[in-house]
């Protein structure tokens, strides 16, 4: 179904582009742009709706039912991207014991350079005392 509808929303895109393209523009001359219309409404002469019109509507009309369609189909069969956000989610460092200060803890990273990454590894940090949890004395 995803695909059909896909299918559709191309071949909808192609035609309005064509039936835009064939129409012919409304004082498209050097008067119109300088206002130069007469005793005529700001946006000219209001006529009948030609053939190229009522498919123009229709086919945006089309266009946008597809739009709407194709969106709704992609967030509900979670075809769509997570964010930036979820994809870097950095691995839960397991520690067996509590920090203590001046032991170490270990720290998974994944080092990275000219864009290519490498192996993950494990490096022991060094933990230091906060001076904000010391007692004053």
């Amino acid at each position: 179904m995803y695909i059909l509808l896909t299918v559709i929303h191309v071949i909808v895109c192609l035609f309005l582009v064509i039936v835009v393209l064939l129409q012919s523009g409304k004082a498209a001359d050097l008067a119109g742009a300088f206002g130069g219309m007469g005793s005529q409404t700001v946006f000219g002469p209001r006529g009948s709706a030609t053939v190229l019109s009522k498919a123009t509507t229709i086919s945006a009309i089309l266009f946008m039912l597809t739009s709407l369609s194709l969106s709704i189909m992609a967030t509900r069969d979670g075809r769509g991207s997570g964010t930036l956000l979820d994809k870097q989610r950095p691995a839960p460092v397991q520690s067996r014991q509590p920090a203590q200060p001046g032991g170490t803890v270990p720290i998974g990273v994944q080092p990275a350079v000219d864009g290519q990454k490498g192996a993950p590894q494990n490096i022991n940090a060094p933990v230091v005392p906060n001076p904000k949890s010391q007692p004053k004395k």
